[in-house]
């Protein structure tokens, strides 16, 4: 289905029947993705005694308990509370879930020991686009690899401060990445990237999100796209969650 779109003062089409989704499920498996040093996820029954809430052990529903952490275990979707003293939750301030988005392929290059992405790589990127949404696919990016990766002590690539600062000048208010931070893994909590990002020296923004640990497949052209931000309710700094990419139809 071919749907008309009014947004903001352009109109947009899109197809509505090509859904790209580029979220990573949740498996309660030691291959599942990890990151930040925590156990894999569990799904498991719940238990009342010797009653197990499994069809295959007797019940007649299968009503399981589900144990994971939004930021390690897949596909999540962060506000700025991850990093602020106050509370904030990522159901409160996500309100819209629509927007216009660039996906851009990035490697990242080689600084001091790390491998990070630049300011010139996002800029030449992204030119003089507009766009509420960046969705950055570094590579190499094999399917295999990213769905399973233990990230844990690897030093994964990261966005350097002056990257996140441009892309908060640029007006772009979600950030969208492959990785499992935008910031080092062990920077001394400095947490540069999401600071700058997030404006917590000035007013803060809000209204903005980083999510992290998508999979953009390799079949997914770089270019414009409508984005659909999925996430699940919870009152939390973090929720999973399950970006959908629609091809545009000029």
């Amino acid at each position: 289905m071919i749907a008309a779109i009014q947004y903001n003062s352009r109109k947009l089409q899109i197809n509505l029947n090509k859904p790209i989704d580029i979220s990573m499920p949740l498996r309660a498996s030691k291959s599942n993705v990890n990151a930040w040093y925590v156990d894999e996820p569990k799904i498991e029954p719940a238990k009342d005694g010797k009653w197990i809430a499994s069809v295959k052990e007797g019940a007649c529903i299968n009503f399981n308990n589900i144990f994971f952490n939004p930021h390690a275990h897949g596909t999540h979707t962060e506000c700025v509370g991850h990093i602020t003293e106050e509370v904030h939750s990522i159901n409160d301030n996500l309100k819209q879930y629509f927007f216009l988005a660039e996906v851009i392929t990035v490697a990242p290059e080689r600084f001091n020991e790390d491998l990070v992405i630049s300011k010139k790589q996002i800029q030449f990127a992204l030119g003089n686009k507009k766009r509420d949404a960046v969705v950055i696919r570094t590579i190499p990016n094999t399917r295999r690899e990213k769905f399973s990766k233990q990230y844990s002590n690897t030093n994964p690539p990261y966005l350097m401060k002056d990257a996140a600062v441009y892309l908060k000048e640029k007006g772009v208010k979600h950030l969208l990445i492959d990785l499992p931070s935008i910031d080092k893994e062990k920077d001394n909590c400095e947490l540069l990237a999401h600071n700058a990002f997030w404006n917590t020296k000035g007013k803060l923004r809000m209204d903005a999100t980083i999510t992290e640990l998508i999979y953009v497949s390799n079949k997914v052209d770089d270019g414009k796209y409508f984005l659909n931000l999925q996430i699940a309710p919870f009152e939390n700094d973090a929720s999973p969650s399950k970006p959908i990419l629609y091809k545009i139809i000029e």
